[in-house]
């Protein structure tokens, strides 16, 4: 077997993508997958996550989220810090404030990178919903 000297970048990249084994573009896909779900899967950053979507690209400022949710300030920063990391929120200023608001952009992606394969293996996608009897 024959080495060839990688010199920049670029080569290692082109060599990397001409290896039929290694998907660069799949694994970043699945990476940013994982660590928006991971970002997801704590109560308090699903809540806030959560009534970021129902305000909209206005969005609400940190105070307003501490307020909203009874938390210390720093608590808040920390859980802010971890959804924007994860590319699911994004922030602004509006003169001294942060506002914060959902990132739909990365939502709908996520929605998309989750339902991609949905029923490639020939099953069917619909769901029944039974209709259940209230007495009103």
């Amino acid at each position: 077997m024959q080495y060839k000297q990688i010199d920049k970048a670029s080569d290692f990249k082109t060599l990397l993508t001409k290896n039929p084994l290694f998907d660069i573009i799949g694994n970043m896909e699945t990476e940013n997958a994982v660590k928006a779900l991971a970002a997801l899967a704590q109560t308090t950053r699903l809540e806030i996550f959560r009534l970021l979507v129902r305000k909209g690209p206005q969005g609400f400022s940190a105070g307003k989220l501490s307020e909203h949710f009874a938390m210390p300030p720093a608590t808040m920063s920390f859980h802010l810090k971890e959804l924007t990391s994860a590319g699911l929120i994004v922030q602004r200023r509006e003169s001294r404030s942060l506002i914060y608001a959902a990132n739909f952009g990365a939502m709908n992606e996520l929605l998309a990178f989750l339902m991609e394969n949905c029923c490639s293996e020939g099953s069917s996608c619909s769901i029944e919903i039974e209709e259940v009897e209230t007495n009103e």
